[in-house]
């Protein structure tokens, strides 16, 4: 039984980091006493050992210890036998080459599956998404494959920006790179704005947070979704 949330940022403005989500955080780690963090996607290029720091900091908040996954021997191992599992922000494409570096991709899919508490933010939503391939990172690094997790049924575009018509900025808005994407791909896209997330409970994926949804699908008009809305048609 999968049990996931999937929030578009760790961080809103003048918030500090998780602040919004920590009374969901401290429901859905319920029987957890330790998070394992995988800290790999690293933003801003700090060290696993910052990153797990400042993640350990936001869960002694709600009471959860945590362990970055780098910090064991044996990561596979420490997958299995996790409580509870996050995965931050950053950079996507460095974070899933290592994933795939260290075959972890698809014993990570396999541990959600059985109902092991996932949290993913920015880069770690990303990845539970059927590919990365609607992220805004750059390619800084070159990754062994684009498919990921698939936790939901379709691709996740987390940060989404509506376009400003009070700016001046004349490049290419998140719209427009997912028109871009649906020339070549027919996986549905979500466009999930800050402050957002989904709530996974096996099949049943809630969107929740005070912002709509924005839902692309190939060949069609984009689609507002209301908090709330349930997107299990999309399986």
């Amino acid at each position: 039984m999968k049990n996931l949330i999937i929030a578009s940022t760790s961080t809103l403005h003048n918030g500090g980091y998780l602040e919004y989500l920590l009374p969901e955080l401290s429901l859905h780690f319920n029987n957890a006493s330790t998070v394992l963090f995988i800290p790999y996607a690293r933003p801003s290029g700090i060290s696993h050992d910052e990153y797990t720091e400042k993640v350990r900091q936001a869960f002694s908040k709600i009471n959860i210890k945590v362990k970055g996954l780098h910090e064991f021997e044996d990561p596979k191992e420490a997958l299995k036998q996790a409580e509870g599992i996050f995965t931050g922000g950053g950079n996507t494409f460095l974070l899933v080459t290592q994933l795939y570096r260290h075959d972890l991709m698809t014993l990570l899919a396999e541990t959600l599956k059985k109902g092991t508490p996932y949290l993913g933010t920015s880069a770690g939503s990303n990845i539970t998404g059927l590919t990365m391939q609607t992220t805004n990172d750059m390619p800084i690094i070159y990754p062994p494959s684009f498919q990921t997790l698939g936790m939901i049924p379709f691709n996740l575009n987390p940060h989404y920006l509506d376009p400003d018509s009070n700016s001046t900025y004349m490049g290419e808005t998140r719209e427009t790179r997912i028109k871009e994407f649906h020339q070549f791909n027919t996986l549905p896209v979500l466009g999930l704005r800050e402050g957002s997330w989904l709530e996974v409970k096996n099949d049943t994926i809630t969107l929740k947070g005070n912002l709509k949804a924005r839902l692309f699908r190939q060949n069609q008009e984009p689609e507002e979704l209301e908090s709330g809305s349930d997107l299990s048609f999309l399986n």
